[in-house]
């Protein structure tokens, strides 16, 4: 007797079961169950999309795992109606899934924007992501805790560019309190001032009283003219205004003019009342552009400020400025002043290393690669070729049974992943997937690596080990994916088939549907402008913006073309994939003027993104060698002979 309560809902999913595969079978269409599952479910969540909910067979979807996304969309269609217990409830009831926070901020936004605060703060968690909720959310907290509305409402008023309409509710309440005055206004029109927003900064103008007409005519003449600051903020004397408009003068005129910048600083700042945190950013700016822009009448002032700054940045601008003069003491010095965290990093161990050879100081040069070599990065691997021991890879393996993995297979979120991505949801199923990984504890996030990794999902197991920060899971971390046609291609164009494993890896960590801003597309990232040239020399067809995507394509293309680099370099890798991220032309002009050792070469190519590039490429190379070789890295080298001991100048063109 204690069973018959259980029969009735089984025997009706039952009959809806024979139900929907007797309608498929009169289609001609006979499916699997799950097959006709999964259509019903795909058929219900476009036509919840659409808000079309006469389309939606609730028997047919009744019990599948993704159900929930169709009630999602049901749920978010009735706010905000909704009350915030229904909202709490299907929070409550899907918690575990993206869903949970997506309700969240729909009813947030839309209980904001009718102007429900009750409602908003019965659903809300804390302050939620996004300026237009944000704004909601301090809107409606002004009543019920006016401090913290306070402080989060000043945070989005100070803001150089235009705030959404949400916004202003809080932002009136606030002035009529008092809390946003003149003083906050003028703050907010130098921000925008700084940021170009020439339309913001003429409506904050516009608010302000009587009092701050001086100021605004000083910003007028400063606005057409930074360096005429030196005369305005001294007849401007103790106004509130001066601080802020000192501040936004010296960014406009540091970037337009460095050199005028630093003597107008040199002149104006004993005259001045500003605040340490002001000062120290006008002097930050001034290092920075005088570093970067190489100003040697800047110098002396620059490198007798930094060691009050003495910010980590600041100090790899100057070392790398050092390097690039082979001022060996001046490396060495300046390595020391950085703060312990930046110092301690194999990058700067190494070069404080090379500095001390460099000084007559063997000892010390061997102590400092010794502490590089214990890193697992470029100029890690190259202290390691320095002292002739093995790269230090530091690998942590892990190991589940099958059985291990027919228990996780049931977990929900993974039944949730599996079925979106068999509905055609990758981008819903990432987002269930990294969801749980992020909240996860360690021993999930593996089991769950353990998984993409035995499902072959290759691009979601390399986010999972950065979502869970498995740094030292190597063989997750840079899994094998399409080694076989890497082989292929690379054979045909003559190129190692790490290294373009290596470039994947860097470009789309082996999402094959990557998108960069830039347009470059799939897993090694082309340019279809690029792809098309390629294409046209090897005698096929032109793939078009969408044909480059397919992997097998995509990788024949950009294995042509590292090709045609390490061609043009003479097979210097580093040099070509430089080119890869840069193009050749840039590189061209840095080997006219570059030092002529190679790790002096990589530090000194000036963009930033092109040098950690460089960098990831040649390690990555080496660990996908050294996994291939059952993690050894014994008998790999980082370089080869002619690129560790080569010349780094026009003599590495082929074609000059």
């Amino acid at each position: 007797m204690a069973t018959r309560p259980a029969l009735a809902p089984r025997f009706g999913r039952l009959k809806r079961r024979f139900a929907t595969l007797a309608t498929a079978t009169a289609l001609g269409l006979l499916l699997s169950p799950a097959q006709a599952d999964d259509r019903a479910l795909r058929e219900a969540l476009d036509a919840a999309r659409q808000q079309q909910w006469s389309r939606i067979d609730a028997a047919a979807i009744d019990g599948h795992v993704l159900e929930g996304y169709v009630e999602y969309h049901r749920l978010k269609a009735r706010l905000p109606a909704a009350e915030p217990a229904e909202v709490l409830a299907f929070i409550e009831r899907h918690q575990d899934s993206p869903l949970a926070g997506w309700m969240r901020n729909q009813a947030i936004g839309q209980y904001g924007e009718a102007g429900l605060p009750g409602r908003l703060l019965a659903v809300s968690a804390g302050a939620p992501e996004g300026t237009e909720r944000q704004c909601y959310y301090y809107a409606a907290l002004l009543d019920r805790d006016p401090e913290e509305a306070t402080r989060g409402g000043l945070t989005l008023w100070h803001a150089g560019r235009s705030q959404p309409d949400a916004c202003d509710p809080l932002f009136s309440a606030l002035r009529a309190q008092g809390v946003i005055g003149d003083g906050e206004t003028w703050e907010r029109l130098m921000l925008a001032w700084k940021a170009g927003e020439s339309g913001l900064a003429g409506y904050l103008g516009r608010q302000l009283g009587g009092d701050w007409q001086p100021a605004l005519d000083a910003y007028e003449r400063v606005r057409g003219d930074y360096a005429a600051i030196a005369d305005v903020a001294p007849r401007l004397g103790d106004h509130p205004a001066t601080p802020g408009l000192v501040s936004a003068a010296m960014h406009g005129l540091t970037r337009a003019d460095t050199a005028t910048a630093l003597d107008t600083w040199q002149r104006l700042a004993p005259r001045l009342t500003l605040g340490d945190e002001r000062r120290q950013g006008i002097e930050r700016d001034l290092a920075f552009y005088s570093l970067v822009r190489e100003i040697p009448a800047n110098r002396a002032w620059v490198d007798a400020t930094l060691p009050r700054l003495a910010t980590g940045d600041l100090l790899e601008l100057r070392v790398r400025v050092a390097l690039g003069e082979q001022d060996w003491r001046g490396v060495r010095d300046w390595i020391a002043l950085m703060p312990d965290d930046t110092r301690g990093d194999s990058r700067w161990q190494y070069w404080q290393g090379r500095a001390l050879a460099q000084l007559g100081d063997p000892q010390g040069a061997q102590a400092a690669y010794a502490r590089a070599a214990e890193g697992r990065s470029f100029f890690a691997f190259a202290a390691a070729d320095r002292l002739d021991r093995p790269y230090a890879l530091s690998e942590e393996r892990h190991h589940y049974s099958e059985a291990q993995r027919r228990e996780v297979a049931q977990w929900p979120v993974v039944r949730r992943t599996e079925a979106l991505r068999r509905i055609g949801e990758p981008g819903l199923a990432n987002s269930e997937w990294l969801g749980a990984v992020a909240s996860a504890d360690g021993e999930t996030a593996r089991r769950l690596a353990d998984y993409a990794a035995s499902q072959g999902w290759h691009a979601e197991l390399v986010q999972t080990t950065i979502a869970g920060r498995m740094w030292d899971a190597l063989a997750w971390r840079f899994p094998a994916a399409y080694r076989d046609s890497f082989r292929r291609w690379g054979a045909d164009a003559g190129v190692d088939a790490y290294l373009l494993m290596a470039i994947a890896r860097r470009e789309s960590a082996y999402n094959p549907q990557a998108l960069s801003p830039a347009g470059a597309r799939g897993l090694m990232q082309l340019m279809p402008g690029t792809a098309t040239l390629v294409s046209r020399r090897l005698g096929i067809a032109d793939p078009g913006p969408y044909g480059v995507l397919e992997p097998e394509l995509n990788i024949r293309l950009g294995s042509a073309y590292i090709g045609e680099m390490l061609e043009r370099y003479r097979g210097n890798r580093l040099a070509a994939a430089a080119a890869y991220n840069a193009g050749p032309g840039r590189v061209d002009r840095w080997l006219r003027d570059a030092p002529r050792e190679f790790d002096l070469f990589v530090e000194s190519i000036p963009f930033r993104e092109t040098r950690a590039y460089v960098q990831a490429i040649m390690t990555y190379r080496v660990i996908f060698e050294s996994l291939a070789n059952g993690g050894e890295s014994r008998g790999i080298a980082l370089l080869s002979a002619s690129e560790a001991n080569g010349r780094y100048d026009t003599s590495l063109l082929a074609r000059q």
